[in-house]
């Protein structure tokens, strides 16, 4: 319903109703106070300038809204999640577009102009990646670039949200009870437990973020163990907290790639929240780079990002070239069909012993990391910008509700360096690998 004693909403509606619907999912307040109200919705969008509608008319759908609220030229008032069930209008807006006749153009161009809505298009938010920056060959210097434009951003930042554990993927919650950082350690109980890890043990982590698998497993089973990451505020901050803990002659961290380690042997290997950065051209050369570090019976646990057989909204394997979490979070990053990993790590050499699915767990991850970064978010503020901010409160929101319906999903794959005896060390049945009291306080 339009109230009926303001103007910029009444001269919005054929904009609104093209992008929207006759009935709006969500309710819209305007910078003149105006508003349109929809019985659908508890939560409100807000648009605080006209270069909103600007923003949508040079990118249709996901981009444009993406770079209106980064910019602060739109608000959500109410909860994050709940406004952003609007995605499945907004996935139609540019197949809408691409379909208006002459007439119905002409309608939406003249409403814009009277919104003062009409000009050249406007500079994207700095966040934003260049699209000559983004799908492009998985050389090291690619790599590099784009792990340090996602994670060389500030430790004190990551600290607001990921918690004690300073852990940047997927927990697992054995009760939803648990705690954020209570679920990150369980995680790696059950990723040391898949390793069969013990004392004196070699463990390679391939993508060790801020050192903490590498810590947890040092600490509880008495692994020696080197990470490796392309991020230098990671691996200043995880060899700072190896010495405060009197590790050092136990564990360190590397910037190095995964491609540039030879002539070291392992126990078990582990890559986890690292492998979205591999790349569908790569998966070769990734896994018999792994097999190739491990001893004979050797583990190797991949824990990585994965989509569902032919969903849409991808390109190729990578995210849509003008996907928001292609221009601002993930540049490069490419989430592979399941089966297209297992049939590469077998090919490579690998006999897959163990396949597990946590999706539902990263969408509660996620739910944790965005009300963490909301209770803090002048500190989040502080630390790296407004736009930064919004940036990253959209992006951790999206992925929640992406993981809780089914458009992306995390697998944990357990693959065994089996020799030619066969002799592959694996215990007879999928319970004897936890063994021990695996999810005791």
């Amino acid at each position: 319903m339009v109230n009926s004693f303001t103007s910029v909403a009444k001269l919005s509606r054929p904009l609104v109703v093209h992008f929207l619907g006759e009935e709006p999912p969500i309710n819209l307040s305007f910078w003149d106070g105006s508003f349109i109200e929809s019985p659908l919705s508890k939560v409100t969008l807000k648009i605080n300038t006209p270069n909103a509608f600007r923003r949508l008319l040079y990118a249709p759908a996901e981009l444009g809204l993406a770079r209106a609220y980064v910019t602060s030229e739109i608000d959500i008032q109410g909860d994050i999640f709940d406004a952003l069930n609007i995605r499945q209008h907004l996935e139609e807006i540019g197949k809408q577009s691409l379909k208006l006749n002459t007439q119905e153009r002409l309608q939406l161009i003249t409403c814009m102009a009277k919104l003062g809505a009409l000009g050249l298009p406007l500079k994207p938010p700095p966040e934003e990646m260049k699209p000559s920056l983004i799908h492009r060959a998985h050389t090291k210097e690619n790599d590099s670039a784009s792990i340090s434009h996602h994670y060389d951003v500030s430790n004190d930042f990551y600290a607001l949200f990921l918690g004690k554990s300073m852990t940047y993927s997927c927990a697992f919650f054995h009760s939803p009870e648990l705690t954020l950082d209570e679920a990150q350690y369980s995680k790696y109980e059950l990723i040391s437990n898949k390793l069969g890890l013990a004392k004196g043990m070699k463990l390679l982590d391939i993508g060790c973020g801020w050192g903490g698998m590498l810590i947890y497993a040092c600490q509880k089973f008495g692994v020696d163990g080197i990470g490796l990451t392309l991020s230098k505020e990671q691996a200043t901050f995880a060899n700072n907290k190896i010495r405060l803990h009197g590790l050092e002659d136990k564990i360190t961290v590397r910037i190095q790639d995964y491609r540039d380690i030879s002539g070291e042997t392992f126990d078990a290997i582990s890559s986890i929240g690292m492998f979205e950065h591999v790349g569908l051209d790569h998966l070769k050369l990734y896994f018999t780079k792994v097999r190739s570090l491990l001893k004979d019976s050797g583990r190797f646990l991949n824990h990585g990002i994965s989509r569902p057989f032919r969903k849409l909204g991808f390109h190729r394997n990578g995210f849509n070239r003008n996907s928001f979490i292609n221009r601002y979070v993930f540049p490069d990053g490419e989430l592979i069909e399941l089966g297209a990993v297992v049939s590469a790590m077998q090919e490579c050499g690998f006999e897959v012993r163990d396949v597990e699915s946590l999706r539902e767990h990263y969408a509660l991850t996620l739910k944790h990391w965005v009300r963490n970064l909301e209770s803090q978010y002048e500190k989040v503020v502080d630390i790296v910008g407004e736009n930064r901010a919004r940036t990253w409160r959209l992006y951790m929101a999206a992925s929640q509700l992406n993981f809780e319906q089914n458009r992306t999903s995390v697998h944990q794959i357990l693959g065994v360096s089996t020799p030619k005896s066969g002799a592959s060390g694996m215990p007879l049945n999928r319970l004897a690998m936890f063994n021990r009291k695996l999810f005791e306080k």
